[in-house]
């Protein structure tokens, strides 16, 4: 890309980008839409001699979906970063279409290996403030807590197999509207393609996107997407100190991996809600929902001898005297030495 004065839009997008571009292995999202090219443009402008490539993910959903990757592709390239295409399988059976596919490119770009032969320490994602509003917006539509109303983080560790213990998911335009991306990419000449996902009603976030976001719009002027993004920095203020407090009272609580009763009662609804939730992660328990945490916290509360509880993964719980236990699907005890 050949060097010309920055504008407003473009010179916002690269000050967002400067400050948080590490010498790590750092990878970076691409679709072709206006939010990622942007970002794209800006990593390219500041990259230097960094260990920064592009991935565009080709999820085969449409048809001519593989020479739409090439062109993005090539587009990027033009931009003076490396890029490589991955082409995916969406295994809708545990989910929707929505879900899958993003848990399909999440892994593309973690695992697909790095052009450079280093691995992958950071995935950069091209999320914008408007996307955080939204998420704010479904996570109020769920009755979801504090976490989930705290949206996306800046930053955030990543854990999956076979990337480094220290890796993570970087959103470094969280603070920038998406009409600021798409301005940024007219001033530098870059061509943009519109998913028609993103307009399809279908999908929740796009329906949230098309719908609800112009209503609160029109009711409270368009400061309410700041508003809603602001909602979320609060919450996750607020979600990391519990989270912390959690922590202290969980390591409190253990005994051997399992969590004494005595030591859960007594605690704060946010923080032992915490604790359980935590404690059924260690042990295996995938997809930890509210329900399941409400039927453990009956044993603490509602005690009356009743059975074992069969929860997801196969992990089970019971109450044994003052201690609640957690087997795994071999019927050993789980959790130990990974909480708190």
């Amino acid at each position: 890309m050949a060097r010309r004065a920055l504008s407003p839009a473009s010179l916002a997008v690269v000050q967002a980008v400067a400050p948080v571009l590490s010498d790590r292995p750092t990878r970076i999202g691409v679709s072709g839409g206006a939010d990622s090219m942007a970002l794209a443009a800006a990593v390219a402008h500041v990259a230097g001699a960094r260990a920064v490539e592009a991935l565009v993910v080709d999820h085969g959903l449409w048809r001519g979906s593989d020479g739409h990757s090439r062109q993005v592709a090539a587009q990027v390239e033009g931009l003076g970063l490396p890029v490589g295409v991955a082409r995916v399988e969406v295994d809708t059976r545990d989910g929707g279409v929505e879900a899958a596919a993003r848990a399909a490119r999440h892994r593309a770009l973690w695992l697909t290996p790095a052009i450079r032969g280093r691995a992958i320490e950071e995935v950069w994602l091209a999320h914008s403030l408007d996307d955080q509003a939204e998420s704010v917006l479904l996570g109020l539509a769920r009755g979801s807590g504090t976490r989930s109303l705290a949206g996306m983080a800046p930053r955030r560790g990543e854990r999956m197999l076979g990337v480094p213990a220290d890796a993570e998911v970087v959103r470094p335009l969280l603070g920038l509207r998406r009409s600021v991306l798409r301005e940024a990419c007219a001033d530098w000449g870059i061509r943009v393609w519109d998913d028609p996902a993103n307009t399809d009603s279908r999908f929740r976030r796009s329906a949230v996107r098309a719908h609800a976001i112009p209503a609160l719009v029109v009711v409270f002027g368009d400061t309410v997407v700041e508003a809603l993004a602001r909602t979320a920095g609060l919450a996750r203020a607020d979600a990391d100190a519990l989270d912390t407090l959690a922590g202290a009272a969980a390591a409190a609580a253990l005994d051997g991996g399992r969590l004494r009763v005595e030591a859960i009662d007594r605690l704060p609804e946010a923080l032992r809600s915490r604790v359980v939730r935590s404690w059924l992660d260690a042990a295996g328990c995938p997809e930890v929902h509210r329900r399941h945490v409400a039927a453990v916290l009956e044993l603490v509360d509602d005690w009356r001898g009743q059975g074992p509880l069969h929860l997801p993964g196969g992990v089970r719980v019971r109450r044994s005297g003052g201690l609640l236990v957690a087997s795994g699907p071999a019927g050993g005890l789980a959790a130990l030495g990974r909480l708190g």
